[in-house]
């Protein structure tokens, strides 16, 4: 990215910095919003990601910028695993986590820490399989992020990525362009007290390298046989790499 994108324009603090600011700023609407802009359908998107990892049927799963942990509570009913961490840098966003672990009565399933996913607070060679949704644009060094991952998976292990792509076929580019740029933005400020978060939102995804540049990325820290999935015409993709054994 030639440029660096942040929440806030805010020149005295980190990118890192800002996104924690931000992600704690709209943690208690975020779920309805989320689900509320996306007419549902991002459940779908989770849903499709996280079949990706059927076939592995990992038992130890790191979720990076787990947010509240719905893509982590959709993994434990599709994969059934022993464990899965998830870790994130919102405080705000984790304390809603740690209500809904607490709700279903999942704490010896899902477990969540406060983190950097650029630095991961983990061993090398630790978890069967990473997943990441939505939050890989956010990182404020995406190599180093990716590089990070690859670190704390084991030999053999699969990451699985879930991010907002850019579509380029009409009419769905110029429809995804007017209501990511015009309506997100008016309902964000509408029902959260950030409505700059939702700016931020298009913003993040424009400039974020998706599709080849994406494998690239991974190809470059170290992961093997990476592709990319477009879901909905390319308004999302799917990113899947593996650690050499």
């Amino acid at each position: 990215m030639s440029k660096t994108i942040t929440p806030y324009n805010n020149q005295q603090a980190t990118k890192k910095e800002q996104v924690a600011d931000m992600f704690n700023n709209i943690s208690k609407t975020y779920d309805f919003l989320n689900h509320f802009m996306s007419l549902g359908i991002d459940i779908i998107w989770r849903k499709k990601a996280i079949n990706e990892l059927k076939q592995e049927r990992p038992q130890h799963i790191l979720d990076v910028a787990t947010g509240t942990g719905d893509f982590a509570f959709e993994a434990l009913k599709i994969l059934k695993p022993q464990h899965i961490t998830g870790v994130d840098i919102s405080r705000g966003m984790l304390n809603i986590a740690e209500q809904k672990i607490a709700k279903r009565g999942l704490s010896n399933k899902f477990s969540v820490k406060l983190g950097d996913s650029e630095q991961l607070p983990f061993q090398p060679d630790e978890f069967d399989a990473i997943t990441v949704a939505y939050g890989v644009r956010n990182f404020e060094n995406l190599e180093k992020g990716l590089a990070d991952m690859y670190r704390v998976l084991k030999p053999g292990g699969k990451a699985v990525v879930l991010e907002f792509s850019k579509p380029k076929a009409f009419p769905i580019k110029q429809l995804y362009h007017f209501y990511f740029h015009y309506i997100t933005p008016g309902i964000g400020k509408l029902f959260s007290k950030d409505s700059r978060a939702y700016s931020y939102l298009p913003e993040s995804v424009a400039a974020f390298p998706d599709g080849s540049r994406f494998t690239q990325l991974m190809d470059k820290v170290g992961f093997q046989n990476t592709k990319s999935r477009p879901l909905a015409f390319g308004i999302c993709s799917i990113y899947t790499g593996i650690k050499a054994s």
